[in-house]
This record gives structure tokens, sequence and C-alpha cells, in this order.
């Protein structure tokens, strides 16, 4: 949607928003409620569903969060405070400062000031934690470019669906990735994957008009490899078809043409876990995934498949061993088959990547310094 046509819409929204949190309130017994942007983005309040306005609909109490790092968080707390309502003003509890670096003596004046400022408290400076591995949320991550020297090019479109795809890389410390967005030259690469899509022909366009066949066809000719994820396999055959208009407009987009194989978008989405192993090498590694895709694929080129899920085959490879695509998310996450699709593609690496105890790490590391906030909570009578 466009901006203006979402923004009305989100009176639909709303009625969808309170439906799940009142599904929750019957399961859980807290619920933290995350929200996005600012509350005092005063121009769209009348249609909120993400901040203030939910939480005035469900009546909820309201931690305001201020990253210091960014600078001017005292009159980012006190500007924000102004421009609520007096309801909205009577809900927030108290104030978090987040990502500070420093000796807190010299915060302390500060803090005094606001708490009086205000008749509110901080409830906690949390520090800033350097290092951490999580999951992105909704936007593309900057790479850590230049870190190794297997070279990995992803390009960016408008339209690019489940980034987190190339978290397992982006944390490997012999991989260079980067991502290449519209109008960037596009670099020599050993690898090139190209990412999931939330509209395939449209994003397929946008490729031609980056100039990424071109790219690509001399990455191939120079011996590079090429992998599809998702809506990216989709890009690498002859044709892609909407009859149903189920991505954008009705009608059909002729593909990369590097593998044989044709898709035609469905109005059903598949929705599945996966677990198997890595057949495009002989190797047996185990892979872990997930598929949330519309659209089914056939052609030939399935006959040499990439995966086996369950013992059936997914996925395709080229008959050269250069071209690899697969409808599997996350297929980098498991190590052994992050191993052996850099193997494939011409590392030269012994590092194993375990991108589940890297989170379980990082997630422990914010909960440390967190446990004085969560010990203020509950002194609260609201939270009792």
């Amino acid at each position: 949607m466009q901006a203006r046509d979402y923004h009305q819409y989100k009176t639909v929204a709303m009625a969808a928003v309170l439906e799940s949190h009142a599904r929750l309130s019957a399961q859980y017994e807290c619920i933290v409620v995350e929200g996005a942007g600012s509350p005092a983005e005063i121009n769209l309040r009348d249609r909120d569903i993400a901040n203030m306005g939910f939480a005035e609909a469900v009546d909820c109490p309201v931690i305001l969060v201020a990253d210091i790092d960014r600078g001017g968080v005292f009159a980012h707390i006190v500007g924000t405070l102004s421009c609520l309502s007096p309801s909205e003003r009577a809900r927030i509890l108290g104030f978090v400062i987040n990502r500070f670096r420093g000796d807190i003596g010299l915060l302390q004046p500060g803090l005094d000031w606001l708490e009086r400022e205000t008749g509110k408290p901080v409830l906690a400076v949390l520090p800033y934690l350097h290092g951490l591995y999580l999951d992105a949320e909704d936007a593309v991550q900057p790479a850590q470019t230049g870190r190794g020297a297997f070279k990995v090019v992803v390009p960016s479109p408008p339209r690019m669906s489940n980034h987190t795809d190339f978290d397992a890389l982006r944390a490997h410390p012999d991989v260079d990735l980067r991502f290449v967005r519209e109008g960037e030259t596009i670099p020599p690469a050993d690898l090139i994957i190209l990412p999931g899509s939330k509209n395939t022909r449209g994003d397929l366009s946008w490729l031609r008009d980056q100039g990424w066949p071109t790219a690509i066809t001399r990455h191939l000719r120079y011996g590079g490899k090429l992998i599809g994820i998702c809506g990216g396999f989709q890009m690498l055959g002859t044709q892609v078809r909407d009859p149903h208009g189920v991505e954008g407009r009705a009608g059909e987009s002729e593909g990369l043409g590097l593998l044989a194989l044709t898709t035609t978008m469905t109005q059903e989405k598949r929705l599945s876990q996966a677990n198997g192993v890595c057949a495009f090498d002989g190797s047996g590694a185990k892979v872990e995934g997930y598929e949330i895709h519309m659209g089914a694929s056939q052609g030939a080129a399935l006959d040499l498949p990439a995966f086996l899920i369950d013992g059936q085959p997914e996925g395709a490879c080229s008959a050269d061993g250069q071209v690899l695509g697969t409808y599997l998310h996350g297929l980098f996450d498991h190590p052994d088959a992050c191993a052996a699709l850099l193997r494939w593609a011409g590392a030269q690496t012994l590092h194993r990547v375990d991108t589940g105890a890297l989170r379980e790490a990082s997630l422990d590391r914010l909960a440390d310094p967190a446990q004085p906030l969560f010990d203020r909570l509950r002194s609260l009578p609201t939270f009792r």
C-alpha cells in the first residue's frame, strides 16, 4: 500500500490487532507490547495502532525508552511527553535510557533533573552492548564489509524479504558480505545470492533495470557461483506466471533462464518447517530451514535437487554445478549446511558459525544488565 492508503486502512487493522491482544490475554499473564516509531507522531495519532492509540484502547501501562547514543535524550523524553494527551502522559510509568556508555556518575545530575521535571522515575539506564548477534526486525542490517576474503554479493531490491537468511554469513569471519542497493555498482564476487521477494516479478524487473542479468552472466562465465532463495529461485527459471495477480498485476515475466523450470503463483501460501540433508554436493550435511512462499515450480531442473527434505527432493542445481536454487529460508543457519554451501561456492575456510549459540549468548548478555529493571517493574503496583 501507499502510505496514505495504509493510514486509512489502520481502522480496519486495529480490529485485528485488538483481536490478537484478546487472544493472547486469555493465554498469558504478561504481554510485552513493543511500539513502532515514536509515540509523539501527532500527525498520525488519529489512527495509531502501534503506540499510544493501542495503549489507550487496551488500557495498558507504558514505559518510554530513549536512545542516549543518538544524543539529546533529555529533550527527547520531555518533548515526547509534551506532545501526548493528559491521559497518555498519565499511563507512562517511567523511562528507560538505553545504549549508555561512560561514567554513570556524570549522567546522574541529568537523571535527577528529569525526574524533578516530569515527576516520573528513571526505571533503568542500560549499557551500550557491542557485538550482539540478534535477528533484525524489518530492515536490512548494514553488512560488515571487508572482514573476510570470500566475497558474497546480494542485490537488495525494494521488495526483498527474509533478509535474516544472510545473518550467518554476516557473522562469518571469513566472509565479506555486501548488499547492493539501487544505483550502486555491482562489485565482483565469489558468490551471488538472489534473495527472497514479496513480489517476484516486480523485483525481477528491478534486477533487469539495475543490470544484474549482465553482471550474473559475466560472474558465471568467470566461474562464480549463484544461489537463488525462494523468490530468487523462481527468478532463475525461464518464466514466472501470476495469472491471479497474487503478488501484483496479473501476467507473466521472462525469468533469467539459468534453470529449466517455470513458476506459477498460487493463491495458497506454503508454510512449513524443513529438516533434511544437502544433496548438491553429496555430503549429506544437515540442513534446517522453513518455507513461506506463494507459487509452485515445475521443470527438468528439479531432477537435480539441491536438498533432500524428509527424503523428498527440494530445489534444483544446474548441470554444470554453478547455479543452485531452493525454497528454503534459513539455509545457512545450521553450521553443517553453511560449511557445505561455502565449500561448494569455493570458500577456503574451516570456521563454523553456530547462529543458535550466538543468538542465545547475545540474549544472555542483554538479560544480565536488564535484570534490575525487571526487579523494579515487579515492585510497581501496576505490574503485580
